[in-house]
């Protein structure tokens, strides 16, 4: 085992943290954010740990935005947004690689 820092999102992932999980399969997990911008905001992600530029690169990114999709239709069905965060700059807050599907009100030309 490595001296990686914790990643709560394993953590969820692995059902050692409580999340309100919207959608699970073997390969993917879609969470309720805990942060509350606007009405919807879903976190979709890999269960397995991937790095933002890692999930993007990989073969799951295409299963993982037919979810983003999916999920956005399904919560928000008169419109979302589907956003990815990269490194500090970006706003990127976890390590763990994850799209956000937010929507649930008229976001404007910007969130």
């Amino acid at each position: 085992m490595t001296n990686a820092p914790r990643c709560v999102f394993c953590e969820i992932a692995a059902g050692n943290e409580p999340a309100r999980v919207r959608y699970l399969d073997e390969d993917i997990i879609v969470i309720v954010n805990r942060l509350t911008w606007v009405p919807v905001m879903l976190l979709v992600m890999p269960k397995r740990h991937l790095s933002q530029m890692e999930m993007w690169s990989s073969g799951l990114m295409q299963r993982l935005g037919k979810t983003a999709v999916d999920m956005g239709a399904v919560f928000a069905p008169n419109g979302f947004r589907i956003l990815s965060n990269f490194g500090y700059d970006g706003l990127q807050s976890q390590s763990h690689g994850h799209l956000h599907v937010i929507g649930g009100a008229y976001l404007g030309e910007y969130a």
